[in-house]
């Protein structure tokens, strides 16, 4: 094989190895936005078990994504708290997917805080790069059919009543 062959040859071979390289990696997934489908997930509850979302189908979900390393976080935990207590008899139910690695700054939050809804596990955050999240507190609110009908980013004040009318009339809605 001469010279010039080869030189073709392996250009060849760098440019399909780049074309295939581009065609077989993951995508990164995009953010969910307000009308997507909530990708369904399964991850370890605390203290044990799983939460899983396909448990809720039908329900409206508040889906809240958080650290408790993390100040907004923590400076809406108890406003989250009273919320889901109160939207319970509406029917809502709220979920909290913690990216804690650390189990035990988690349990000692969870009982200091009186936090009586599910919490999640997801340590390695591929829950929260499934839905694109990348900044905590992010929180989702589910339809009955599974769709984000308002997406959250940063700590918000649950005893805002803009955002109980909200959930409320979601929670309302007609059922499928």
């Amino acid at each position: 094989m001469s010279k010039t062959n080869a030189i073709k040859a392996t250009v060849l071979v760098v440019i399909l190895g780049g074309a295939l390289y581009f065609a077989l990696r993951q995508r990164q997934a995009r953010p969910l936005a307000v009308g997507d489908r909530a990708p369904n997930f399964s991850v370890p509850a605390f203290p044990s078990g799983s939460l899983d979302l396909k448990n809720y189908h039908r329900q409206i979900v508040v889906l809240n994504l958080w650290a408790t390393w993390c100040p907004p976080c923590v400076e809406e935990t108890p406003s989250l708290v009273q919320f889901a207590e109160k939207m319970r008899d509406h029917g809502v139910v709220v979920l909290s997917i913690s990216v804690d690695e650390d189990q035990k700054a988690l349990q000692d939050f969870i009982q200091k805080n009186q936090i009586a809804y599910p919490v999640g596990r997801d340590p390695d955050r591929s829950l929260s790069a499934r839905y694109g999240t990348f900044q905590f507190p992010e929180t989702y609110i589910l339809d009955r059919q599974g769709k984000v009908a308002d997406k959250l980013i940063g700590a918000i004040d649950w005893d805002d009543a803009r955002i109980q009318k909200f959930v409320q009339d979601l929670a309302r809605g007609p059922n499928p």
